[in-house]
């Protein structure tokens, strides 16, 4: 039976007298697998929420008709957590990652009343960098690791990249509305609510993870920068991710100029994101077959060829179902390495070294959100919209090239110096 990304929750358990098939979530996978996607739910909705009305609501603040000012509270959220995933990462392999999700969801709801409490733009800007320093990504991840099999870990993943594509799209279509409502501090009451909701989960809805491992059996950060297969990997998430924020940069005012009001965008972001989940059917019955490289490159292509299909539409009068069949491709491909990479960076790593690994991975992509927003939008002004699609094209052929060497069979084998 191929995996539909809808069934994750109706996989045979091993405990059934009829479980036969291995690639199968066991019950305490499946448990996992929703409670920890359902704690980067509620954090991603949170963030997700203030997004796309940060920049206007803003203004009204004092200091809020600085750009620059008004440019650093919206981006410092990216780069705090850059700098602290690796730290939270490394902790979580030594402390336990339940205790670190559960301090990362303190501190970010705490940047969230913080920000809700503020009467200017500098109180926002504490208020968001606190909310970045919250940076548990990696331990999560490193914890459904820990609690999952390598058989059913991209599923697992997927389950977890599914949830940030759902909250991003949900939050195009709800924040405007509660902003009329509540307004952006009530946006932020909000996000900190749904942050200690998430605690509740990592409290009693997450299964019980495995002891930290000792000073002995730890590896070493120098050992994770040194693995050739895993900087492939952080390459890629930077690129990926700041391919994906700097298109972002021109693709709004595509769809406007071809006839789409900016109101109106969730009518396809929305339906774009929900059609390529059927990709991900896809992706675990490759896996299935021994063929998960062939899928991985083959997303990276996708993305690839969405980057050309948006420089030719940006070189004259775009199209609007041109640009939405676009969008559809880019989501079948950005789910897919989504769901992917992680899986693969966690079945690299042992486990001594899987929170650090993962701490190296999430930064790189927080890194990648800092990159791509910075870079979209001084090509956009410098040369046009044609230079930036160009630009991100070309990132992605070299990490075509950089991935084409990489060895998928790895699970769990011994970590060290391989370049």
């Amino acid at each position: 039976m191929d995996f539909c990304p809808f069934a994750l929750f109706v996989v045979a358990d091993p405990l059934h007298p009829h479980f036969s098939d291995p690639l199968d979530m066991t019950a305490t996978e499946r448990r996992a697998s929703a409670s920890l996607a359902s704690i980067f739910a509620l954090r991603m909705l949170g963030l997700f929420l203030v997004l796309p009305v940060f920049a206007m609501e803003a203004r009204r603040y004092p200091g809020g008709d600085d750009p620059i000012w008004l440019g650093l509270a919206m981006g410092i959220y990216g780069l705090t957590q850059g700098a602290l995933q690796l730290p939270f990462g490394m902790a979580s392999d030594r402390f336990g990652r339940k205790r670190v999700i559960v301090l990362g969801l303190l501190i970010f709801a705490l940047g969230s009343f913080w920000a809700a409490a503020a009467t200017d733009l500098v109180g926002l800007l504490v208020g968001r960098s606190l909310q970045g320093a919250g940076a548990v990504s990696a331990a999560v991840t490193a914890l459904l690791a820990d609690v999952t099999r390598d058989e059913v870990r991209t599923k697992a993943m997927a389950l977890l990249g599914s949830s940030i594509g759902l909250m991003f799209a949900l939050s195009l279509v709800v924040s405007p509305l509660l902003t009329s409502w509540i307004g952006l501090p009530g946006l932020f009451w909000l996000t900190g609510v749904l942050a200690l909701l998430g605690v509740g989960v990592v409290i009693w809805g997450v299964p019980s993870e495995p002891e930290p491992v000792t000073a002995e059996g730890r590896g070493r950060l120098r050992d994770v920068l040194l693995h050739a297969d895993l900087m492939r990997l952080n390459v890629g998430v930077f690129v990926l991710h700041a391919v994906q924020l700097a298109m972002w940069v021109s693709l709004p005012a595509l769809l406007v100029q071809a006839g789409l009001q900016t109101g109106q965008h969730w009518q396809v972001y929305l339906p774009a994101v929900l059609l390529s989940f059927l990709f991900l059917g896809v992706v675990f019955a490759m896996e299935r077959r021994g063929h998960l490289k062939k899928v991985f490159l083959f997303s990276i292509g996708l993305i690839l060829v969405v980057q050309v299909g948006l420089l030719v539409q940006s070189l004259g009068t775009p199209g609007l179902g041109v640009l939405v069949a676009l969008l559809m491709v880019f989501f079948c491909g950005f789910n897919a390495l989504e769901a992917t990479q992680p899986s693969l960076a966690s079945r690299i790593a042992p486990r001594a070294l899987r929170g650090t690994a993962l701490g190296v991975y999430n930064t790189l992509q927080s890194l990648g959100f800092f990159a791509g927003g910075l870079a979209g939008g001084w090509l956009v002004k410098s040369w046009g919209s044609p230079a930036l699609f160009l630009a991100c094209g070309a990132v992605m052929l070299i990490w075509w090239l950089v991935a084409w060497p990489m060895q998928m069979q790895g699970r769990g084998r011994p970590i060290g110096p391989v370049v």
